[in-house]
């Protein structure tokens, strides 16, 4: 009996499958690129505890926790570590808001073209690399940029005084800026769809109550957003000791490195930068590293929200 079960199992399951055939090949590309870009390469992993030989991997001889002995004896280590943990606080007390706001302010908007034309403007930038973002930037800030001939105009002094690019006190701030330019707009795409999904009666029921406009967004649509809101912020946590690679390394400079080093320019430096061979060991310990702190910060905000709100993305 148990055995024609599940033979009569394995029919319904072929007869689905069959059913869904397309939805099953569309799926195939995504999982082969996540296959071949995201779990192969964690066979590399091993490498966090061996010294690398050019035999490859597999001949490579183990040297334990050797590499992480010494993460923990460099003093760049820890000065990238902790740009990188204050990089990212600052994106999320600064960054994660923003978006936040702009949906709503963007939904507040009567005139539906005028929605369209600053939600497209504002999503824009996301498409730009930041080779092209960086460009733009140097090009506005740097010592012939056009921000530096205008403030002249009504500072002369600032001549001299001029050094935005590389005054290391306000490249954090400048970092952070300028994620919000390029990020906030398609960070508004998902909190606007979520919006669209709030009852209109519950609206029409805060208007009958005698609310005006800004009491609707506090007490109909932010509890709405609740949700996303919390799941959005759990994304960002477990990505806290990312710093954002592209971003830091398109616009530091040596003057700044003391604030702006992140863990991941730290290892493109040790990797390929140093006049020594590739130690491709090393840098795999930082990095996984890194991970197993985001991995621990994400567990940990998860199981917080699960505590006192009783959502989690896990």
């Amino acid at each position: 009996m148990a055995g024609n079960a599940r033979v009569g199992k394995l029919k319904v399951l072929r007869k689905r499958i069959w059913e869904y055939r397309y939805i099953y090949l569309m799926l195939l590309l995504p999982a082969v690129y996540f296959f071949i870009f995201r779990y192969r390469p964690m066979y590399g992993l091993q490498l966090a505890f061996k010294e690398y030989s050019l035999k490859g991997i597999a001949a490579s001889p183990w040297v334990g926790m050797d590499h992480f002995k010494r993460m923990m004896a460099e003093p760049e280590f820890f000065t990238a570590f902790w740009n990188t943990l204050i990089i990212s606080l600052y994106r999320i007390v600064w960054g994660f808001p923003f978006p936040i706001l702009l949906a709503i302010l963007i939904t507040e908007v009567r005139s539906k073209k005028y929605q369209k034309v600053v939600q497209t403007v504002s999503t824009f930038p996301h498409f730009l690399s930041w080779i092209i973002l960086a460009g733009i930037v140097l090009n506005l800030f740097g010592d012939t940029g056009s921000i530096k001939k205008l403030v002249t105009v009504f500072n002369p002094a600032m001549v001299q005084q001029w050094n935005v690019l590389y005054d290391k006190s306000i490249f954090r701030t400048l970092l952070v800026s300028t994620d919000i330019w390029k990020e906030a707009g398609w960070g508004t795409i998902i909190y606007i769809a979520a919006m669209a999904g709030i009852s209109p009666d519950l609206y029409e029921a805060a208007s009958i109550d005698g609310c005006n406009r800004f009491q609707k967004i506090l007490y109909v649509t932010l509890p709405g957003l609740v949700g996303i809101i919390l799941i959005q912020l759990l994304l960002r946590v477990g990505y806290v000791m990312d710093g954002g690679f592209d971003q830091v390394f398109n616009l530091y400079s040596p003057p700044v490195i003391a604030t702006g080093d992140t863990i991941d320019t730290y290892i493109y430096r040790i990797t390929f930068q140093r006049q020594v061979s590739l130690d491709f060991g090393f840098s795999t310990a930082v990095g996984l590293f890194k991970n197993i702190i985001n991995f621990t910060l994400l567990i940990i905000a998860n199981a917080l929200a699960k505590r006192f709100s009783g959502e989690g993305v896990m």
